[in-house]
């Protein structure tokens, strides 16, 4: 009965195996067994420590040293955060040519985190919005490269599962998309196509990793957002915005609201909240915005680049973490923030200037910090 059960899994077996093949050659990674059921909710009570890292943007090695500067990671790049949960604002695309590393890395981590009490949630940013819709201008030359070689070893895959009778043939991944561009290189049409097969809806990593990242966000008294939330934002639901955008990656929904994710006042696109001059935060909309969402004290986002480092306006309501950290933004240093019992509210940093890699940020004063705004 074992042995006759054996052959009817042996399709399954196979499948599994390739995927892990797959897998391997795209990323280096051997991905341990996943949680289940995977987990996708909108409002989390607050954990004992909480880190959160701004944009990564494509730069394995500084996503690393954040990680490592926040002690979530050990010096064999596995998980070492115990029971603390790590949020991640978005803009793991474009500036960089490592987005599927840094993708498959949060991945293992989330797995590794969930096995020993921890989490590790992951978020939408625009350029993540973007490039589901199809939108690559702020593509990295080596990020297409770095998709040609995922297409290449997925439709190996692909075609080895084409050799089995016991499983459902494989649809070609390129179905639908042009063989040209206009305005788009010829030596860039392969990487072009290759980053539309993964990353529209319904595609394999946009359907694997993206409709598994939220829009919007609560941790205890911290709401997070990639650029910014509105009044009209939490009267529409942030439930159902995070639904909403994961239907749309999926396919289940052919358009999503681009008052959502599009436009300039999105819920990813939002500067209003991080403007390059910290007084010029509206204050008196971020407080109205934190008092209908039930517990909120404070807003932390991405997004704008802060060239002074992490930083906080209207009393810390409004905390900014893009440090612009990726060699394809402002080449920045490392930080992170960190909210815990014992400590409240610290950045952690490599920056030199401050003493022991940790600095209070309260005692970080708007005038030391001048983020720079930069367009997506």
């Amino acid at each position: 009965m074992d042995a006759d059960n054996t052959c009817k899994n042996l399709p399954n077996l196979y499948s599994s195996f390739v995927d892990t093949f797959v897998d391997f050659s795209v990323s280096e990674i051997f991905l341990p067994d996943p949680p289940s059921p995977p987990v996708f909710q909108t409002s989390y009570p607050s954990p004992n420590r909480l880190i959160a890292i701004g944009d990564l943007h494509g730069d394995l090695r500084k996503s690393k040293q954040a990680l490592r500067l926040a002690g979530l990671i050990d010096s064999q790049d596995q998980w070492s955060g115990g029971s603390s949960t790590l949020v991640q604002v978005g803009d793991v695309l474009d500036r960089g040519g490592q987005e599927l590393k840094i993708l498959y890395f949060l991945e293992k981590l989330k797995r590794q985190a969930a096995k020993v009490g921890g989490n590790v949630i992951t978020m939408n940013g625009n350029h993540e919005i973007m490039n589901v819709y199809g939108d690559f201008w702020c593509t990295d030359p080596s990020g297409l490269d770095e998709f040609q070689n995922w297409a290449d070893w997925f439709t190996i895959g692909n075609n080895m599962k084409r050799l089995c009778d016991g499983l459902e043939k494989p649809k070609d991944i390129y179905d639908g998309i042009p063989t040209s561009f206009p305005g788009v290189k010829q030596e860039y049409v392969n990487g072009f196509r290759a980053r539309i097969a993964a990353l529209r809806p319904q595609g394999p990593i946009a359907s694997r990793f993206l409709s598994k990242n939220m829009t919007v966000l609560v941790v205890g008294e911290s709401v997070f957002v990639h650029g910014g939330i509105l009044p009209h934002h939490v009267a529409y639901g942030l439930e159902r915005i995070n639904e909403e955008v994961r239907d749309w990656i999926t396919g289940l929904k052919e358009t999503v609201s681009s008052d959502l994710v599009m436009s300039r006042s999105s819920v990813v696109w939002l500067r209003k909240f991080s403007n390059e001059v910290a007084e010029d935060c509206d204050c008196s909309m971020l407080e109205h915005v934190l008092a209908t969402i039930p517990g909120a004290r404070r807003m932390i986002m991405g997004h704008t680049i802060q060239k002074g480092g992490i930083n906080a306006s209207c009393n810390n309501k409004a905390i900014r973490i893009d440090v612009g950290m990726s060699k394809g933004c402002i080449d920045g240093l490392p930080e992170v923030l960190e909210i815990s019992e014992d400590s409240g509210l610290r950045i952690l940093t490599s920056n030199p200037a401050y003493d022991q890699n940790r600095h209070d940020l309260m005692m970080r004063k708007q005038h030391e910090t001048r983020p720079i705004q930069v367009e997506a």
